[in-house]
């Protein structure tokens, strides 16, 4: 049992404190993961909160057949979904944002790290929503194929497809932006 089920069923018994956990624990990553469907860091931002007030009001049921996690980020790709069919978005680009500085042995080092950062959310920006989508739960939200195959609605074996393909649709995408295996 994860600490997000804990916390989630505090909530329901009353204690408002397990809802600020699951925001505390949770908020950044779902905003990242959201960001991939809808390219706006800002509006990324709003459907998490509208998936948090969702818990908060509507207190849907935890069935406990996946983790806690996953079932959060499934209510977060059907919110995401539900705000493209509606058209509701503006966009401003990731890339937009202000870079965080590096950390790093010296400036030629940190710039070249900061490079290779945009190049990838370049490359991951020109996939397919699904590529981008499995790549991310995968490699930054570290899901396991099975946690990934409960939030995207697919099976263990497609889901291990996708990440195949998804893997060498970066890797062509990053050639394309001048990188080499040996620069990667």
């Amino acid at each position: 049992m994860d600490n997000g089920a804990c916390s989630y069923r505090r909530y329901l018994a009353g204690d408002d404190g397990g809802l600020a956990e699951i925001i505390r624990e949770y908020r950044n990553g779902l905003i990242f993961y959201l960001n991939g469907f809808v390219n706006d860091v800002n509006a990324a931002e709003d459907l998490a909160e509208d998936v948090f007030v969702k818990l908060a009001v509507k207190r849907p049921r935890f069935g406990e057949r996946s983790s806690f996690k996953t079932w959060l980020y499934a209510i977060g790709r059907n919110e995401a979904y539900q705000r493209l069919r509606r058209g509701s978005f503006t966009y401003t680009p990731l890339d937009e944002l202000p870079e965080t500085p590096a950390t790093g042995d010296g400036p030629e080092d940190a710039y070249l790290r900061d490079e290779k950062r945009r190049a990838l959310r370049r490359c991951l920006a020109r996939l397919r929503s699904e590529y981008h989508q499995v790549l991310w739960l995968y490699y930054f939200e570290e899901f396991s194929a099975k946690e990934i195959a409960v939030i995207m609605k697919r099976s263990v074996h497609s889901v291990d497809s996708l990440l195949y393909r998804a893997r060498n649709a970066v890797r062509s995408e990053l050639e394309t932006e001048g990188f080499t295996d040996e620069t990667l």
